[in-house]
């Protein structure tokens, strides 16, 4: 019998081939430079100083030559930082942690259920499923209005649950960096499915007297990464306004939105969506650059809103009898993985080393010409960050997202635990995230975060920032996780018997 040929997966440490190759091609252009520059440097060594002397000799030069080629450098150099986008600064940001009396065990949620929805049985027994397969924990939390039984929606208690998710979040803001209401330039409100008249930002703008010459803006409607939308609209905002702060506040109101019918896509969101709202401010001023806490590199955006399944996959709208709630498509995930292909696409030029990219683009050469059926390189984008924020939109979302991007379960921990604590609260859940991790004491100066979220239309948006000095866990007792960092992370069943 032939003698079978070794395993080489295991023989060879195939582990520190790659990271040779990556090495490699990472610095091609350092490696091939250093033998250039070394090999004019001994021959510089050779010569003797009348040679060198006689060769400085040589190179003629007048007064409008060098006048002319200083002029050209200058011209040059100040064009480039003309033209060079200002830097922005993320100095700090703050998280609205909601009060003890607002928190929803699953038997106190479950027990409304059943009072609320008395004559529906199997929406009953249909939302205990989902909240037993959810990954969510027993300390999330619903506004006040929506622990009457009946619930109370309206307009009163909707008011009533923006004024204490916001100010809260703002004063936190405040207090942490020092910043007066009357430093704020730029004021974005993202809150998608409560807007009500006078906005949100106006609400803020009065409760805090800000300036009559503050530019502010409120978005609705833009779904969960609404948040990183307000990124993009704060950063170029701060491109053609130097010396400014603008602050966004991310939040989604959950008081008008709880559906009370009996169809089961609309009933999904009851079971997610939670109390949550963050306060970030962003400043272009270089006087800030060592305070702040990251440096914003880029932002993605993604829309596949052309698609009518994208479009309706995330719908608000009426039931058969009237009542208004939010439909999830089953297609949701199917048509989140195409926008999140779109969204790598885009990023990944622009973020992962060369030797990511160049086997990236060998293996698309090779399906195009040699064989089709070839299996498609997926990057590996942990080469290009050390933290991941995906947004907590629910177990399969965070679930698909690691699979897909194959990142092991360090990675996706923050997602994992703020959905446990914390719960779906939207467009601030990534920032809540990005406090777990600096609330673990891992966040270091120079690593980079990748921020994902999805929202309706459909949309998948991405942020890169970069830590601008090493950040210590907070001995101060602020932050969301201050109480509970040292219980996570926590196991999490696949199913929670309720």
């Amino acid at each position: 019998m032939p003698p079978s040929l070794p395993d080489f997966s295991n023989s060879v440490k195939l582990k520190y081939v790659k990271l040779g190759y990556q090495y490699l091609v990472n610095h091609i252009l350092t490696l091939t430079l250093l033998p250039i520059m070394a090999a004019i440097f001994v021959e510089v060594l050779r010569m003797g100083p009348e040679e060198i002397l006689n060769l400085w000799r040589s190179l003629q030069f007048d007064v409008v030559q060098i006048l002319c080629c200083s002029f050209l450098i200058i011209f040059i150099a100040t064009f480039y930082f003309m033209s060079k986008p200002r830097s922005i600064f993320l100095v700090d940001y703050a998280c609205f942690k909601p009060p003890l009396t607002c928190r929803v065990p699953f038997a106190t949620f479950m027990e409304h259920s059943r009072l609320i929805l008395k004559d529906k049985p199997k929406s009953v027994e249909f939302q205990m499923r989902i909240l037993e397969r959810s990954g969510l924990g027993e300390e999330t939390c619903l506004p006040p209005a929506i622990h009457y039984i009946p619930p109370t929606p309206n307009m009163e208690a909707a008011r009533g649950e923006a004024e204490l998710v916001i100010f809260s979040a703002m004063d936190s803001l405040f207090e942490k960096t020092g910043l007066k209401p009357k430093d704020i330039d730029i004021l974005i409100v993202n809150c998608s499915l409560f807007s009500p008249t006078p906005s949100l930002s106006a609400m803020v703008i009065n409760k805090y007297k800000l300036r009559s010459n503050t530019k502010s803006f409120n978005l609705s409607g833009m779904g969960c990464s609404a948040g990183l939308i307000s990124i993009d609209l704060a950063r170029d905002l701060l491109q053609v306004h130097p010396n400014s702060n603008a602050v966004i506040v991310s939040t989604e109101i959950i008081t008008p939105n709880y559906y009370q019918g009996n169809e089961r896509a609309m009933l999904l969101p009851n079971c997610l969506f939670r109390m949550g709202g963050a306060a970030i401010l962003l400043t272009n001023r270089r006087s800030e650059r060592r305070q702040a806490k990251y440096r914003l590199v880029h932002v993605v955006r993604t829309h596949k809103g052309a698609d009518d399944k994208a479009y309706r996959c995330v719908f608000e709208e009426e039931d058969k009898e009237g009542n208004v709630g939010i439909s999830l498509s089953k297609d949701l995930m199917a048509i989140a993985g195409e926008a999140l292909k779109s969204n790598i696409t885009t990023i990944g030029p622009l973020v992962l080393p060369a030797s990511e990219q160049l086997l990236f683009l060998l293996t698309l050469i090779g399906r195009k010409i040699f064989n089709p059926k070839w299996k498609p390189y997926i990057p590996d984008f942990r080469q290009a960050f050390e933290h991941f924020c995906i947004h907590a939109g629910g177990r399969a979302v965070i679930d698909e997202l690691q699979k897909n991007l194959q990142l092991s379960a360090e990675h996706v921990e923050a997602s994992r635990m703020t959905l446990h604590r914390f719960g779906n609260t939207s467009s601030s859940s990534l920032w809540y995230e990005l406090s777990y991790i600096e609330a673990k004491g891992r966040m270091k100066k120079g690593d980079r975060v990748w921020q994902i979220a999805f929202g309706s239309g459909f949309k998948c948006n991405s942020a890169v920032w970069k830590c601008n000095r090493t950040i210590k866990t907070a001995i101060d007792g602020q932050g969301p996780w201050a109480d509970c960092i040292d219980r996570y992370p926590v196991h999490i069943p696949e199913v929670v018997k309720l």
